[in-house]
């Protein structure tokens, strides 16, 4: 840990006050430092939950945290972005809007717990660079930083993919949010300078070389928010059961990321409810879209890659309907924009950001016009973020 007399940041004052004050009369654990990255996914996108086809990469942007053990049964949460701390007891675990960040960590605690490891107190600081609700996976990155620290601190042996699935778990029934294994998955397997081809049914995957010739990756964030537990997340997802349903009719399928566009045109008349077949008509032709996407990729053809993108957002604009006004204004100016290969919306929607292959000479240019064709049109100030690849969860 730092000491006071070196120069220290904000974070690292208030980490060091958080363990200063700590109250705990037991011995502590050595300090352990950790990071998780975010996420940003090229392509693929509600596709996870349907058993399909995504394709993300970690970020070189994400979270950072200490950690110590307590030589008591209470573990204790506090954060340097937000102005909150939480303390809760073992054995009397429990979600509480009230505890808000902190529910994302607890809820991978008591995952832990249910699934038989053996745990005492402990106390983490975290901070991170991750914009928060902006569609870059802030949740899994706390998540993936909580389940490392465990596993770390209390010699649990688990692997890098039990704690994706575990914190998969933790935020479906614990924090309520029904996502599927992508984002979890990719902050916990990132690799830097690829992105990951995964198959969301199987769980088998393939790192792709991320080469952009001369190009970068820009995120941009529209600023307005969105909360994936309050929003319409779980709603669509209950149209896609419910599109699957019908399907199951006259075919033998468990998920609709099974099905060819082929197939798809054939019997997308057994879903009666037109919401419900748009849906699907999204979730199989973006399946088609990824595989496609990957093999341009791997081809070097980076200007076909971009133009699946472009089809994606357009797909999840008027067929899946989670871009909203913000976001198609993001895509829409950089479509118009010299030296940009793709552009489409990133995460679950309705804000977030977006993320688009920019010419390196092209990238300044991009930042200027986008943000104030986006600031006109919406009274709102983007963020971009020029981002590189990044490794998976773990010690840091």
């Amino acid at each position: 840990m730092t000491s006071f007399a070196e120069p220290m940041s904000y974070w690292e004052v208030a980490r060091e006050n958080f363990f200063k004050k700590s109250g705990s009369t037991g011995n502590f654990g050595k300090l352990f430092n950790f990071f998780s990255p975010g996420r940003v996914n090229l392509i693929g996108e509600h596709t996870d939950y349907n058993g399909g086809y995504v394709f993300p990469c970690a970020l070189n942007l994400g979270t950072y945290g200490t950690a110590r053990k307590r030589g008591d049964n209470v573990c204790r949460f506090a954060s340097a972005n937000f102005d909150l701390e939480v303390q809760a007891r073992l054995d009397k675990i429990s979600y509480s809007p009230s505890q808000g960040w902190a529910n994302y960590l607890l809820g991978v605690t008591d995952r832990f717990l249910k699934s038989g490891h053996k745990l005492g107190g402990f106390e983490i600081f975290i901070h991170g660079d991750l914009p928060n609700s902006a569609g870059l996976s802030s949740s899994a990155s706390v998540e993936l930083l909580m389940a490392v620290a465990l596993n770390a601190m209390f010699e649990c042996g688990m692997a890098s993919q039990d704690m994706a699935k575990l914190s998969q778990r933790a935020e479906n029934e614990f924090v309520g949010v029904n996502c599927g294994i992508m984002d979890q998955f990719a902050v916990a397997m990132g690799r830097k300078n690829h992105a990951i081809m995964l198959n969301c049914a199987a769980l088998d995957y393939e790192y792709v070389p991320l080469e952009l010739g001369g190009s970068y990756l820009i995120i941009t964030n529209t600023n307005k928010p969105r909360q994936l537990a309050g929003s319409v997340y779980n709603t669509r997802r209950s149209e896609c059961e419910s599109a699957l349903k019908s399907l199951q009719a006259k075919l033998s399928i468990k998920a609709l990321g099974e099905l060819s566009a082929e197939v798809f045109e054939e019997y997308s008349g057994l879903i009666a409810d037109e919401t419900c077949r748009k849906r699907a008509k999204h979730i199989v032709y973006e399946d088609e879209r990824v595989k496609t996407a990957v093999g341009l990729l791997r081809a070097g053809d980076l200007a076909g890659f971009g133009r699946l993108m472009n089809e994606s957002h357009v797909s999840l604009r008027d067929l899946y309907e989670v871009t909203g006004y913000e976001l198609d204004t993001l895509a829409a100016a950089a479509w118009e924009q010299d030296g940009v290969a793709g552009s489409r919306m990133t995460g679950a929607g309705f804000g977030g950001c977006t993320v688009s292959i920019v010419r390196e000479n092209a990238a300044e240019n991009f930042i200027g016009r986008v943000g104030e064709i986006y600031q006109r049109a919406t009274g709102l100030k983007a963020d971009f973020y020029v981002v590189e690849t990044g490794g998976g969860a773990g010690v840091f």
